[in-house]
């Protein structure tokens, strides 16, 4: 299971890091990704890290404001969310790749998901 946690309410500008924590099962090697859905929206891809941790993607919202890392040796992920802004609220979840050592997967149908998300809010 993954659990993601680290979200809250915050003011445009601030920052956030989130975490995800996975039990039961090892993270490596798959591409691990943060996605988002926020309330009448479609779940959408945020950031993802390959399973090697050499290559990331940004979605284009988000793109030079957070950083998606790895710790594969505590079995974790993180996504630390600079500048934030009201359009970023959103429950954030963590997901994992559905195929092992595969990089370049983006679509949320692509990864498996558990656990019920960290919210984050961001007021003007």
């Amino acid at each position: 299971q993954l659990q993601a946690f680290g979200g809250g309410l915050v003011q445009a500008g601030d920052s956030l890091r989130l975490s995800c924590a996975a039990s039961g099962r090892a993270l490596s090697p798959y591409s691990m990704g943060w996605f988002r859905q926020a309330p009448g929206k479609e779940r959408e891809i945020v950031a993802i890290i390959s399973w090697t941790g050499d290559s990331t993607y940004y979605a284009d919202s988000v793109k030079s404001r957070f950083t998606i890392s790895r710790d594969d040796a505590k079995n974790m992920v993180f996504l630390q969310m600079n500048s934030l802004k009201p359009e970023d609220t959103a429950v954030y979840y963590c997901a994992i790749d559905r195929q092992p050592c595969r990089t370049g997967a983006t679509r949320p149908y692509e990864y498996d998901y558990w656990g019920q998300g960290t919210q984050v809010t961001v007021s003007s």
